[in-house]
């Protein structure tokens, strides 16, 4: 009879093995939280027609960098007032999958700023996981929108990631086609209307929902260009986040690239207030809800 300390089994892998296999697991966490901190600030970022003007649905189109000529600058128009003001600071708490706190969103204004003669608003976003997701992987990112104070346009965006130890920044100069050419270096010829996912955030909450049931524009995201169409489902539903409980507009938001919609499902909650304040932000992604909760607001 063979003994029991006999019996033979599988030897573990070696430990180098080991952390190779946890390193691409690490690597594909943190690339499914990357989409999930896009989704959130997609989510938080939709845009619409400036001025309460409904923009024409555009096919997708590249964006592509080039010296562009000067032109003769427009007219000035006189600024439009908005739902938001210098100082306000919105911050959101982030639930995903199996974790109630997975992630922190800040989103502010810190200032109007004139940058290269374009009176623009400065919106900044910061996206952070929190314990016990951080210890998995550690995501610190942040935003920053140029938004035009009169038209919403973007005209500069900036992206500070900082994902798994490995950082990259950019600054991308957005040029509308057959606008003048203010920024140095080269730029990216967009179309007219262009938002930055998080200038278009901002935008929306400038949309008088009664009179724009269904709002469409393009939106860049430093790679990518999408069509975006918002609709208003719910005027008055009730929202209860950790800041409290709110009435609030229910408006779905889909994404389509290239004649094709992507397979994402966005929900924004805008309280019905002066503020028009994004109380609640959901998606239904392949791999899971995430959804963004008004913790606290400083207006």
């Amino acid at each position: 009879m063979t003994p029991a300390c006999a019996f033979s089994s599988t030897p573990p892998p070696p430990k180098g093995l080991e952390s190779v296999a946890m390193k691409e697991i690490q690597e594909r966490l943190t690339r499914k939280f990357a989409l999930v901190s896009m989704a959130i600030l997609f989510i938080l970022v939709f845009p619409m027609a400036s001025r309460f003007v409904l923009l024409p649905a555009v096919e997708a189109q590249t964006p592509h960098r080039k010296s562009v000529p000067p032109k003769a600058a427009p007219n000035p128009v006189k600024e439009v007032p908005r739902p938001f003001r210098v100082g306000e600071t919105l911050n959101y708490r982030v639930s995903w999958a199996a974790f109630s706190s997975a992630a922190s969103v800040q989103v502010s204004v810190p200032e109007k700023r004139n940058l290269f003669s374009w009176p623009t608003w400065h919106f900044r976003a910061s996206i952070h996981t929190v314990s016990p997701v951080h210890s998995l992987f550690a995501i610190d990112d942040e935003f920053d929108s140029y938004t035009d104070r009169v038209t919403l346009e973007s005209h500069q965006y900036e992206t500070y990631l900082n994902e798994l130890g490995r950082k990259q920044d950019q600054v991308l100069h957005l040029v509308p086609s057959g606008q003048t050419l203010r920024a140095p270096g080269p730029v990216i010829v967009v179309l007219p209307g262009t938002r930055d996912p998080l200038g278009a955030f901002y935008s929306l909450r400038s949309v008088d929902w009664q009179r724009a049931p269904e709002l469409r524009a393009p939106i860049y995201d430093g790679r990518d260009i999408y069509n975006m169409t918002a609709k208003i489902e719910a005027a008055g539903d009730a929202v209860v986040v950790p800041a409290g409980g709110f009435s609030a507009a229910r408006i779905s938001v889909h994404l389509a690239q290239n004649g094709k919609e992507v397979p994402i499902r966005f929900i924004i909650w805008l309280a019905n207030d002066a503020a028009r304040t994004p109380v609640q932000i959901q998606a239904e992604l392949p791999f899971g809800s995430v959804r963004a909760g008004l913790n606290s607001a400083s207006q």
